[in-house]
């Protein structure tokens, strides 16, 4: 029963319904193969959450390239674990974006990584600090290959993090080499595994400059590192410095607001 209660805890951790597939699966298991049964519970949960998580104010982000003019998520991961639910004024608001982005730069797509899950206002997505009401969503930095061209719907990284952007040597120290105690993790020995491709500086400083000038709703802010900030000379009050304790993030933009 030990092995059991982690997992439903754990699978309850990171997609928020696997443990209720988990516990079908045992309630079942005397007349249906246990695995069978929880990827099938798990499978409707998941979907059904599609269509019951706008009745709680949620809508899902699209899994696939829903074309130019729509945000989508950069890996389907976010999705089969039930990460990819915002409140609908900040999918208008990030769709808003997307088009902005393909109007300036035509086919280029925007990336979004982890937004928040379908129910339960505070429930943690962890391992942020935040994301737990629907009204966060980060954001896909943008690149090229090594010989400049744009890779559509691609980051360094599989799941769009813990590719970092090194801040030059020559920048100020915000925080201690380890951070103190949270979740500033460097990911050093990662790095070799990213692909080696340079940030789309032209891209992803028009994205920011772009949410950094509509701001809209209550609480807005974007997160982002200062030094990537002034590396893409954009200045604005609504551009703050998440803190020490917080993850990176110069491997992609977080965004904020309460409509």
């Amino acid at each position: 029963m030990i092995r059991h209660g982690l997992a439903i805890i754990l699978l309850t951790l990171i997609s928020q319904l696997g443990g209720i597939a988990w516990l079908v699966a045992i309630v079942l298991r005397p007349v249906a193969r246990f695995w069978t049964v929880f990827v099938l519970a798990y499978l409707g949960l998941s979907v059904g959450a599609h269509y019951v998580a706008p009745g709680f104010g949620r809508v899902p982000l699209p899994c696939l390239d829903a074309g130019p003019t729509q945000i989508a998520v950069l890996n389907p991961v976010y999705c089969a674990l039930n990460r990819n639910y915002v409140d609908p004024a900040l999918k208008s608001h990030a769709d808003a974006l997307a088009a902005q982005m393909h109007d300036d730069f035509p086919g280029t797509r925007t990336r979004a990584l982890d937004a928040g899950f379908p129910f339960v206002e505070g429930f943690p997505l962890l391992p942020h600090l935040s994301h737990d009401d629907g009204q966060k969503l980060d954001l896909a930095l943008y690149y090229t290959d090594q010989d400049g061209t744009y890779q559509l719907g691609r980051a360094r990284s599989p799941i769009g993090y813990w590719a970092f952007e090194q801040p030059p040597a020559n920048a100020a120290t915000l925080c201690d080499a380890d951070g103190g105690f949270g979740l500033r993790w460097d990911m050093d020995w990662a790095q070799s595994y990213m692909r080696p491709w340079p940030l789309d500086e032209d891209r992803t400083a028009a994205a920011l400059a772009w949410l950094a000038n509509n701001p809209t709703g209550t609480d807005y802010a974007v997160f982002v590192e200062p030094h990537l900030a002034e590396r893409l000379g954009v200045n604005a009050d609504v551009i703050r410095f998440q803190g020490c304790q917080a993850a990176r993030h110069d491997d992609h933009i977080h965004l904020q607001f309460q409509p």
